[in-house]
């Protein structure tokens, strides 16, 4: 047996290990935990902390550098979670999950939940990871997915009811309903009764026996009540 055919003939290490973010994912880490844990001066330095990226939220990630990297170690992730964890083919992730928004959401999350899980100094969190995340992510892809990309890629069945959304008719009746919702809330209420002119309040006289409300002092028009009320 040559050298070349005993390489091939042994075996493969049983698992492989996560993959390891960039050097500038790493960094966006390493700066959301000083945020958190670091000196009153280690945190000042740091600027604004709502503007540090994120790498669980692809959209805060606004440098190339940053973005290009977290988009390979997502893509590392993928293909160790279709190597490691799935068995049938139902529960891969597609080779075109960069054009599922939805999956590239989810799997920024299961990804840093994952390198979280490995960070711990017990099995507690991994635990968590095998039995909520990863079965709870792999559900929702096949529902959201079903049979839509087994093969290749399919364009996305829900556009034209998209696009209805953003029709101007269809964009103008919640704009209405907005307006509404607002002009029924009290404060408006009260603002618009208070821009209505106000009398004094007057005192009136009411015959018990007819229900006739008699003239009071200011010239009120005689009114009438029924059994539920006065009526104007």
């Amino acid at each position: 047996m040559t050298t070349e055919q005993a390489r091939r003939a042994a075996p493969g290490p049983m698992v492989f290990p996560f993959p390891v973010p960039g050097e500038q994912v790493r960094l966006a880490y390493r700066e959301l935990h000083i945020a958190m844990n670091g000196t009153e001066e280690q945190k000042k330095a740091l600027g604004n902390h709502a503007l540090l990226p994120r790498p669980w939220e692809p959209a805060t990630c606004l440098d190339p550098e940053l973005r290009h990297q977290l988009w390979e170690w997502l893509e590392d992730v993928v293909i160790w979670l279709n190597r490691e964890y799935t068995w049938d083919v139902s529960g891969l992730i597609p080779s075109c999950w960069p054009l599922h928004s939805h999956l590239v959401h989810e799997i920024a999350v299961l990804a840093d939940q994952r390198r979280r899980a490995g960070l711990a100094m017990t099995s507690d969190a991994l635990e968590e990871w095998h039995r909520y995340c990863l079965p709870a992510f792999t559900d929702r892809m096949r529902n959201r997915l079903r049979a839509h990309c087994e093969d290749e890629h399919k364009s996305w069945p829900g556009k034209p009811r998209h696009n209805e959304h953003l029709g101007d008719a269809s964009a103008q009746r919640r704009e209405n309903a907005f307006a509404h919702d607002v002009d029924a809330l009290p404060a408006n209420r009260r603002a618009y009764d208070q821009s209505q002119p106000v009398g004094r309040p007057r005192l009136i006289e009411v015959d018990l026996d007819t229900g006739e409300i008699k003239d009071d002092q200011l010239g009120a028009q005689p009114r009438t009540r029924t059994e539920k009320g006065p009526r104007i």
